[in-house]
């Protein structure tokens, strides 16, 4: 007798879910410390699974499930094109609901726990910092005895120095030139990346268009860099050359890509785009789109840099390679007339096939 046949994708509540799509989804609860958390591993056939924890409130458990499948999955693609040995995982602790305990000492207590769990994983799991969690937090779970990455040294530099030079890249492609003086270049995020990205473009003599939430802390990198400020909201949509998103996720949309004034967009934001399908929208405006698992692997190279022992300068030579690798996607694009993103995608397949078939 066959098994029935079982439905891959169901809507629950609004929210599309794929509970196969991933290798392994685990879910972690507490109630002593309030914990809950999802790791999301999506493949590990080049290595263990090496994401980021991220620490947000999340509308619903199942928000929380897709977003860290979502997350685990780009990690997949951004270690296969950055040719490194780990495989693509995510974590997210809902920060709602671990109620107080995630100020002061029960901080402590939600990442020790937590830590436990990754321990449970035997190493197939091996978690970052991300948006919302410090090297303290990953501190005290290497301390509860987990392996992590992220801790002693700030890896931001190393992701904007890779921005930076997928930008470059971009525009060598778009304008024939990597000259970015007289550049309008609107920066959406203007936390430990945006920042160190803003000085870098702003010595290269663009002109800076900040937007964050926190205003006054668009206005302070405004200020230091001579920019102006904008709205985040309107960072997307903003009359300028290059779009540079560093802060939220699917800003990108089919339905918005017409109101695009850019040529070029790169950023160190993860899962940009709301779907595969907001890549062929905004290459149909007209727009250069560097995938973000390619313009953003600076830090994950640097993480590997540092378990591997690598120097500086070793380090520093294959996050400026994220330079090459953009113009080629770029250019293997225009000369098949598809979307860069398509380009990346299928040569982060391929290198998983090829992994897999020896």
């Amino acid at each position: 007798m066959m098994a029935p046949e079982v439905e891959e994708v169901v809507m629950v509540e609004g929210t599309a879910l794929n509970p196969w799509v991933s290798e392994q989804v685990l879910t972690c609860s507490d109630d002593d410390t309030g914990l809950r958390a999802v790791i999301a591993i999506d493949d590990t056939t080049l290595g263990p699974g090496f994401g980021g924890v991220r620490l947000a409130p999340y509308p619903s458990a199942l928000d929380a499930i897709v977003e860290a499948q979502r997350l685990a999955a780009t990690m997949t693609r951004k270690h296969a094109l950055a040719d490194l040995p780990y495989g693509g995982a995510q974590a997210v602790i809902l920060e709602h609901s671990a109620r107080s305990e995630l100020a002061g000492v029960g901080r402590q207590r939600v990442f020790e726990k937590f830590a436990q769990v990754v321990r449970q994983l035997g190493g197939h799991f091996i978690p970052g910092v991300d948006m919302g969690t410090t090297q303290a937090d990953m501190r005290c779970m290497q301390s509860a005895g987990a392996r992590v990455y992220s801790v002693g040294e700030d890896p931001y530099p190393w992701i904007a120095r890779g921005v930076h030079a997928a930008i470059r890249a971009g525009a060598g492609h778009a304008w024939g030139s990597a000259d970015l003086v007289g550049m309008r270049v609107a920066l959406q995020g203007a936390g430990h990346v945006g920042a160190a990205l803003a000085r870098l473009l702003a010595d290269d003599g663009a002109r800076v268009l900040v937007g964050d939430v926190d205003h006054d802390r668009a206005r302070r990198l405004a200020d230091r860099v001579g920019g102006l400020v904008i709205d985040p909201a309107d960072a997307p949509y903003a009359q300028c050359d290059v779009f540079v998103p560093c802060a939220v996720a699917q800003v990108l949309r089919v339905d918005s890509a017409d109101r695009l004034q850019c040529r070029l967009i790169a950023g160190s934001a993860n899962d940009i785009l709301a779907d595969d399908a907001a890549a062929e929208a905004i290459a149909a405006a007209g727009v250069s789109l560097v995938p973000d698992f390619v313009a953003n692997a600076g830090g994950v190279i640097h993480e590997h840099a540092r378990a591997m022992g690598w120097d500086t300068e070793r380090l520093a030579e294959d996050v400026d390679r994220i330079g090459t690798r953009v113009g080629e996607l770029l250019a293997r694009a225009t000369e098949t007339g598809q979307t860069p993103w398509r380009v990346a995608v299928d040569r982060a397949h391929e290198r998983l096939s090829h992994a897999r078939d020896i």
